[in-house]
């Protein structure tokens, strides 16, 4: 096997490594039924970009987010609906992500607020594997923002196109890419693990 042109991995969490049940909670709240169109109004609602940027409360996060999309329910109730919406790291993650840790620096690369990481941090030892970590509200900006993606390429000692990055999120790939990094769409392990062997990199199973 030839050595792969791959300096570092950056995994996002939600869809990728971790359970996520936010696309079909705010499908069923919003009556969107499609998940590119709801992905760009959640991206682009005001309220989500602040929160997971760290300017806004939680609570303020939730009175924006129900007004905004004009939910049906109160913020109270959107928020303990919003907590919910993390599960655990996937079955193979932290496997996969270690056995990358042999062959290239490994991080996260994430949209996510100090709500849902202060509940999980502490219980996922997954988090404990990367060697980096890239979290907006940690950053100040969010993906698909070109900021974002500058701000990252800036702090890792390689060039862009030496960045492997897995998305659940076409959107946020697409701004991956034309920042200059590598980038694909992958929803879960298997489909991750999948683009990691067509990069040259080596995946136990």
């Amino acid at each position: 096997m030839t050595a792969p042109e791959i300096d570092v991995v950056l995994f996002d969490l939600g869809g990728v490594l971790v359970d996520f049940d936010g696309v079909e909670a705010m499908k069923g709240l919003s009556a969107i039924d499609d998940d590119e169109e709801l992905w760009r109004r959640w991206l682009g609602c005001p309220w989500v970009r602040a929160f997971e940027r760290g300017d806004c409360s939680s609570d303020e996060f939730a009175r924006g987010v129900v007004d905004d999309w004009s939910l049906p329910l109160s913020a109270r109730e959107f928020l303990a609906e919003f907590e919910s919406w993390i599960g655990g790291p996937l079955a193979g993650a932290d496997e996969l992500v270690r056995s990358m840790q042999r062959q290239a620096v490994v991080g996260c690369l994430s949209n996510t607020n100090s709500l849902h990481w202060t509940q999980n941090e502490p219980r996922w030892e997954l988090l404990r594997a990367f060697d980096v970590r890239f979290l907006s509200f940690e950053m100040g900006c969010v993906k698909p923002d070109r900021d974002m993606f500058d701000r990252v390429a800036e702090q890792l000692a390689c060039p862009r196109h030496r960045v492997l990055f897995l998305d659940d999120n076409t959107i946020n790939v697409d701004g991956a890419v034309a920042a200059g990094f590598r980038a694909v769409h992958t929803v879960g392990i298997d489909e991750a693990r999948q683009a990691l062997l067509t990069a040259g990199l080596d995946v136990d199973r």
